[in-house]
C-alpha cells in the first residue's frame, strides 16, 4: 500500500471526524513536531501568517525537537486538511499530531 493512499484515507477519516464533532467555523488546534535546528519552525509559522493564529512553541527536554501548537479559527474541515497538506508539502521533517 502506498503512502499516498494511506494519507488519502487518513484525511478522509479526519474530515468525517471533524464534520461529526464540530460546528463550523470553529477553533482548531494543530500540533506539529519539528527539528529545532533549521528553518522548519519559521516555515510552519509562515504558513499560518495572517490567519489570526495563536502559535506556541516548546523545545524538547534535550532541545533537539520543538513542538509547535497553533490555535486558529478555521471555516470548515476542508480548510483544516488543506493546512495539514501545505505543512507536509513545504516543511521537511515535520511530524503532524
Amino acid at each position: 500500500m502506498s503512502d499516498k493512499k494511506d494519507s488519502e484515507e487518513f484525511y478522509a477519516k479526519l474530515k468525517k471526524q471533524l464534520q461529526d464533532t464540530s460546528m463550523w467555523p470553529s477553533e482548531y488546534l494543530y500540533k506539529f513536531i519539528v527539528p529545532t535546528k533549521g528553518e522548519q519552525i519559521s516555515q510552519v509559522e509562515k504558513i499560518f501568517d495572517n490567519t489570526g493564529a495563536v502559535i506556541e512553541t516548546k523545545k524538547s527536554k534535550k532541545g533537539t525537537y520543538t513542538s509547535v501548537s497553533i490555535n486558529v479559527r478555521m471555516k470548515n474541515p476542508d480548510a483544516v486538511i488543506e493546512k495539514y497538506r501545505e505543512v507536509a508539502k513545504k516543511v521537511e521533517g515535520v511530524i503532524s499530531l
